[in-house]
């Protein structure tokens, strides 16, 4: 099972789900990033962060949706609503699910404030993930319960 993380500058969150993901998630489960309009960049908080949780960082980098190694069994969009911002739709034939979080890149304020901003992000998707990953066999093999399923973790883990 693939599953794709989506936001649009793939430098922050949708990194930190993709590692945290891989990290995580058993043989036969496998995470990928993508952005709609890739920052060219993985945000240095974010690797610093993953290595502070233990979390291997090395290879990830900001690429486009277009250029995807496998096509997704399910695509998480990870992008926030709080700002407004706007996440790409990701057109194909595949599941769909939205984990808004929002974005430690716009955090403002001090150094320990923008820290936790980061902090907050990833603790928010870790949660989403694990819980994502208890699920049961039978949520897996009917799409429509793993469709509640995935709302129901993006609604009661904020």
């Amino acid at each position: 099972m693939n599953i794709l993380f989506l936001c649009t500058g793939n430098s922050c969150r949708s990194i930190l789900a993709e590692a945290t993901f891989n990290a995580l998630a058993p043989d036969g489960m496998r995470a990928m990033s993508a952005g709609s309009q890739p920052a060219g960049e993985v945000h240095p908080r974010s690797i610093a962060l993953l290595k502070r949780e233990g979390i291997a960082s090395d290879g990830y980098y900001s690429k486009s949706w277009d250029k995807l190694p496998v096509t997704p069994d399910i695509v998480i969009t990870v992008c926030g609503n709080a700002a407004g911002e706007t996440c790409p739709a990701y057109l194909g034939n595949v599941l769909r699910a939205h984990w808004g979080v929002d974005d430690p890149a716009r955090a403002t304020g001090t150094e320990a404030e923008i820290d936790a901003a980061f902090v907050k992000a990833y603790s928010i998707l870790r949660k989403r993930i694990e819980a994502f990953l208890k699920l049961d066999a039978e949520s897996f093999a009917d799409k429509s319960k793993l469709q509640k399923a995935l709302q129901l973790i993006a609604g009661s883990i904020v």
